[in-house]
């Protein structure tokens, strides 16, 4: 299989994208999730990558900041193509370099807006509702050494009212990661 059409999955909590993506990719078979990496060893992601028989690799701080270490593995898995999913941990300069314009993020806002450093999961909801926005969305972007600061490469919106709670939020833009997210990856590995 081409290099470029081999995917490596970066998570560190629930996994739920992680999950989504691999059954995408499966299903539709013209690209492989080479593996799934995680800075936590207790990440559920990897437990429902393991499931889906997808490789995992748990990959402390130190290690991940190791260049000879991340690049030894991803020319091993012959991974042409990152995802981070609910990634926490801020990518190495080399890794970015590397894999310039073939690796993504998903951020659970419209960036430029609630974007930037502690501004991860439900942080981002709350302070979408205590600014009291009439819409929340989500965005894929390229990944640089600045946090959520790349190019914006797709972004989908929903309405929220006055009433949402925070995990109504939460809700709605999390089923708009359920469906855009994998399309979204698709067609730009598609296009490399």
């Amino acid at each position: 299989m081409e290099e470029r059409k081999r995917i490596a999955i970066f998570a560190s909590g629930n996994g739920t994208n992680c999950e989504n993506i691999i059954r995408y990719f499966q299903a539709k078979g013209d690209a492989e999730i080479a593996f799934v990496l995680s800075n936590k060893a207790d990440a559920y992601a990897l437990v429902r990558a393991r499931r889906l028989g997808v490789k995992t690799v748990v990959m402390a701080r130190n290690v991940f900041n190791d260049e000879l270490a991340v690049m030894e593995l991803m020319r091993r898995e012959h991974v042409g193509f990152i995802v981070l999913a609910g990634f926490l941990l801020l990518v190495p300069p080399f890794l970015i370099d590397a894999f310039d314009h073939r690796m993504v993020n998903i951020h659970p806002a419209l960036l430029p807006k609630y974007g930037g450093k502690g501004m991860y999961g439900r942080h981002v909801h709350e302070a979408v509702k205590a600014a009291g926005e009439s819409e929340t969305g989500m965005t894929v972007h390229w990944v640089t050494r600045e946090y959520d600061s790349g190019a914006i490469i797709a972004q989908y919106k929903t309405a929220i009212s006055p009433t949402d709670t925070v995990d109504d939020i939460a809700a709605k833009e999390h089923d708009l990661e359920m469906k855009y997210f994998p399309e979204v990856i698709d067609r730009i590995i598609s296009g490399l």
